[in-house]
């Protein structure tokens, strides 16, 4: 792979989507070769399964469903977007990817860990991010920013996310050299800042 892969996660309404976007526009402005994506998502099939995944109204989906449609939604962005991209030199840029499903789907839920593993190097091929911006802020803040219409996964308990967020801080603790905490600033531009620093330097291979 020619490319860079750079991935953000964290726990609901840590501003992912907000950082990312930002990245995004900044390496655009500066002329590098850059997309940008979300997960569940970035093609028609995996935008269908992102609509089944987080309407409210299919509570009745089982812990191993959700897990197999992640990974059906990723194999189809993967084969499509991702890995094609890489092979053209793009920077890729993708708001969710395999660690959002091991903390959901395994430390939340409580699905095998080796299987998502697994199952996560057969739905990547193996591709696996240069750099993973990990947000880092309050639990109780981030939920409580989530407004009142909340989507399936949303709508979890507080003890759910309050697994998902350890879930999150043991894989930096493991990864260290991938996985970069950022903690939120209470400037947005503060935080993106320092995600420039760190992707910039993934960027230049330090």
């Amino acid at each position: 792979m020619k490319g860079k892969f750079i991935t953000f996660e964290g726990s609901e309404c840590c501003g992912k989507s907000t950082q990312s976007k930002l990245l995004y526009e900044y390496l655009k402005k500066e002329g590098y070769p850059v997309i940008f994506l979300r997960e569940p998502g970035g093609t028609k099939v995996s935008e269908k399964i992102r609509k089944i995944l987080l309407d409210g109204r299919n509570d009745s989906i089982t812990p191993e469903t959700e897990l197999l449609l992640y990974m059906a939604s990723r194999a189809q962005t993967v084969k499509e977007v991702i890995e094609p991209a890489l092979k053209k030199g793009k920077i890729v840029l993708c708001d969710r990817f395999l660690d959002s499903t091991i903390v959901y789907q395994g430390y939340g839920l409580g699905v095998d860990l080796k299987l998502i593993r697994d199952m996560g190097g057969f739905a990547t091929g193996g591709i696996r991010p240069d750099l993973t911006i990990l947000l880092d802020l309050s639990l109780k803040k981030a939920l409580d920013g989530i407004g009142c219409k909340r989507d399936r996964i949303e709508s979890r308990t507080f003890a759910y996310h309050l697994r998902v967020k350890k879930g999150y801080l043991t894989l930096a603790r493991k990864e260290p050299a991938r996985i970069k905490v950022v903690k939120l600033a209470e400037n947005k531009l503060q935080t993106q800042a320092r995600i420039r620093e760190l992707a910039l330097d993934a960027l230049k291979g330090k």
